[in-house]
Formats: structure tokens, sequence, C-alpha cells
């Protein structure tokens, strides 16, 4: 993870994090889209992200997705994963931040987002802590907190989860000691 030296220079709060939020195209995926005679028919999810999500779930932080797209593969996804939030088809996502953050009681300060392309940029400078994968836009980039090592859809959620955790203080080992000898929350976790 890469903390980025921004020109609007913001406090470390990912120790205060309640809820992050993810984009889905080019973050939890790496942007393909599998279109058939019938519409988007496959996404391809990576089962670390999956992993992050029990992971912050477990650990009190609550996760969802914001994408401007909607499609099957992504409800069918979000739900599965027991994610808090799930706002997809919404192209303005600035307002539907101000939304969320409404409907579950969250201030601003206390959200993380990660996002990879130019219309994630007004939600990344509203947020607590902005994350982008290492393959984002350089606009994106260049407004993101921290640049994760992954590249969308290759771990970049988890990546995300534990440098979240690892500002409350947690090492690897603290931040899975749930799982480690426990193969019924390892279950659970693993979706």
């Amino acid at each position: 993870m890469e903390r980025r030296n921004r020109s609007i220079s913001r406090p470390d709060r990912r120790d205060q994090i309640e809820l992050v939020l993810f984009d889905v195209d080019g973050v939890l995926t790496d942007g393909t889209l599998l279109i058939g005679p019938e519409g988007e028919a496959l996404k391809p999810f990576n089962v670390r992200d999956g992993v992050a999500i029990g992971l912050l779930r477990q650990h009190g932080i609550k996760s969802g997705v914001l994408s401007a797209k909607s499609s099957q593969p992504l409800m069918t996804r979000a739900t599965q994963l027991g994610m808090d939030v799930i706002k997809i088809g919404f192209s303005r996502k600035l307002e539907a931040i101000q939304q969320i953050a409404e409907e579950q009681g969250i201030a601003a300060d206390r959200i993380a987002f990660a996002g990879d392309d130019v219309i994630d940029i007004p939600v990344m400078r509203e947020v607590a802590a902005a994350y982008a994968p290492a393959d984002a836009h350089p606009l994106v980039l260049d407004t993101a907190d921290y640049v994760t090592k992954a590249e969308g859809g290759r771990g970049v959620a988890r990546e995300i989860a534990e440098d979240l955790l690892s500002a409350r203080g947690l090492d690897l080992a603290g931040m899975y000691a749930h799982l480690l000898g426990d193969d019924e929350a390892l279950r659970r976790i693993v979706q």
C-alpha cells in the first residue's frame, strides 16, 4: 500500500472507518465485461476480496458496493457476501454517498471508498480515506490517499481491509485470529 502525498492533505482517519464502499468494475473486478445475448452474463470476482468482506465484518466494519452499472452477477455476489450497502446503477455517485451516509447513520469522515475511474473522483474527495488500485486512471491515482499494490480484480479489497485493520493496531495474525484453528469460522468467511 502506498500513501500518496496529495495537495489537499487530510488527517489519517483509517482507524475510525465504519464503512468501506467499493466501486466494482476496475476495483472488485479487472474491468472485463462478458456480454452474452441476454446482456452481461458473467463478471469475474476474486475470492480474496470475498475473504476481505468477511474480515471487515468480523472486526465491526461495514462494507458495500457503489457502482454506476447494474448487473445480476454483481447483485448476486454482493448478496452472497452479505454486504451492508448495495447501491448499483448510480452514475451520480456523490449524491449516492450522501444518501448512504444518511441511511447508515455514518458521517462521511467515517467512510472509505475505493475507485478506479474519473467518475469516482468526487466521492474520493468527500470521504475520509480514498483508495485506488494500482492500475487506476492517472487522475484517480492523483486523487487517492492510498494506492494498492494490487490491480483491479486482483485482491484490492483484501489489501484495503488489511490496511484498515493495521491502522487499528492489528497485525496479520491478530486480523485472522478468529480463523486460525476454527474451521467453522473459516467456512463462514470464505464464501
